[in-house]
C-alpha cells in the first residue's frame, strides 16, 4: 500500500507579541480547585496532581465556534489558566520550575460530562470525554515577564450570565508545583500546554451559547457552540 496522504500541519497558537506557538502535547490537570472537586462528588486534599492528556489537534484560537460533539447530550465548559513551556527540562524542582515557562493563557476545557461519569465509574480512561476535536479553545498567549499567576479572578459567563467564579490563589497546587510534578513522569518540551484546572460553576452548554472567559491580567476568550460536529 502506497501512503498518498499528507500529515496534518502542526497547530500554532497566536501570543501577544505576533509570534506563533507551536502546541506540542496537552497535559491537563483535573480538580485544581476544593470547590470544583466537591461539585464533583470528590473531597479535595494535597495527594499528588491527578492529570490526563489530549491532542494538540483540540486547540482551537479566540474566537472560534467550535462544534457541538457526537455522542453527547452533556457539554459542559471548564475555565482554566493555562501555562504555555518554552524550554526542555525533566525532574525540574519547584524553584526551577518556572524557569520553563513561556508564557500564560486563558484555555477552556470541554467535557462530555456524560462520558466522563461512565468512564470514572467503571474505572476507565477518560478519553471519551476529554481528548475531544476543538475542545480546548486557547487565547492568545502572554510572555510570562511581569505577569503574577500566584493570585487573580478568574470567570466564564455563558452568553452574559456569570456561571463560574474563582481565584488563582484558590488552585490546590501551584504553577511551579504543577511543573515540578509533571516533570518527574515526561521530559517537558517546548511547545507543550498545562491546563491547569478548573474553579467550581461547570455547566452544560447547547448549540448557540456563546461563552467568555476572562482572567485578570490575561484577558478575555470568546467561543460559540456551534451545530453537532459532522
Amino acid at each position: 500500500m502506497t501512503l498518498t496522504f499528507e500529515p496534518a500541519p502542526a497547530v500554532l497558537a497566536p501570543t501577544t507579541t505576533g509570534e506563533r506557538f507551536p502546541v506540542r502535547r496537552l497535559f491537563c490537570i483535573g480538580r485544581n480547585y476544593a470547590a470544583h472537586a466537591r461539585e464533583m462528588g470528590k473531597d479535595p486534599d494535597r495527594e499528588p496532581p491527578f492529570f490526563f492528556t489530549s491532542w494538540a489537534e483540540t486547540v482551537v484560537p479566540d474566537g472560534s465556534i467550535i462544534a457541538y460533539p457526537q455522542a453527547t447530550s452533556d457539554y459542559q465548559h471548564e475555565i482554566e489558566l493555562v501555562i504555555a513551556i518554552g524550554q526542555s527540562g525533566r525532574e525540574v524542582p519547584e524553584d526551577r520550575a518556572m524557569d520553563l515557562v513561556y508564557g500564560y493563557a486563558i484555555g477552556l476545557d470541554m467535557t462530555r460530562r456524560d462520558l466522563q461519569f461512565v468512564a470514572r465509574d467503571a474505572g476507565r480512561p477518560w478519553d471519551a470525554s476529554k481528548n475531544v476535536e476543538e475542545s480546548k479553545p486557547l487565547g492568545p498567549i502572554h510572555p510570562a515577564a511581569g505577569l503574577d499567576v500566584s493570585k487573580g479572578a478568574v470567570t466564564l459567563a455563558v452568553n452574559g450570565v456569570t456561571k463560574q467564579t474563582g481565584d488563582l490563589a484558590d488552585l490546590i497546587w501551584s504553577v511551579p508545583e504543577i511543573i515540578a510534578h509533571l516533570s518527574r513522569f515526561y521530559r517537558l518540551e517546548p511547545g507543550d500546554l498545562i491546563y491547569t484546572g478548573t474553579p467550581a460553576g461547570v455547566g452544560p452548554v447547547v448549540q448557540g451559547d456563546v461563552l467568555v472567559g476572562a482572567i485578570d491580567g490575561l484577558g478575555t476568550l470568546t467561543v460559540t457552540i456551534g451545530p453537532l460536529a459532522r
